[in-house]
């Protein structure tokens, strides 16, 4: 199955993002790759090999966020009970998927959720150096 050309383009502005925040690392458990920081998955991104189609899945705690994300064609609460924890999928292949800035947006609440506060600290230093400049 051919992956589409814009879907690719959106997983990977978010892979690349998400590996840019304090102490993320990619790792692949069972066959898929994932983003973890501190040991904790923040954002699940599947595979980009074609054999199912392109999603993320990140926890979102904000009502609205959460709102949102289900809002998006295809999206759903994840499976294996993640749902139940604010946990969504959000497919990027169908018309009308999020843009990968508001993906992004997501991935970085998620990595909020899950970080510990001096790994957030380090983001909103991160964020506070950028705009100084």
């Amino acid at each position: 199955m051919a992956v589409p050309r814009n879907a690719l383009r959106k997983w990977e502005k978010v892979r690349d993002w998400a590996l840019r925040l304090p102490g993320a690392v990619e790792e692949h458990p069972w066959g898929d790759t994932v983003a973890k920081v501190d040991r904790k998955v923040f954002v699940f991104l599947g595979v980009d090999d074609g054999s199912h189609p392109l999603g993320v899945t990140v926890k979102l705690t904000d009502e609205t966020a959460h709102a949102h994300a289900l809002a998006s064609p295809g999206a759903e609460p994840a499976g294996y009970g993640l749902g139940k924890a604010g946990w969504v999928h959000v497919p990027l292949e169908p018309a009308g998927a999020p843009a990968a800035e508001l993906l992004c947006d997501w991935v970085e609440e998620s990595y909020r959720t899950v970080a510990t506060k001096r790994r957030a600290a380090e983001l909103d230093a991160r964020a506070a150096e950028r705009a100084g400049r």
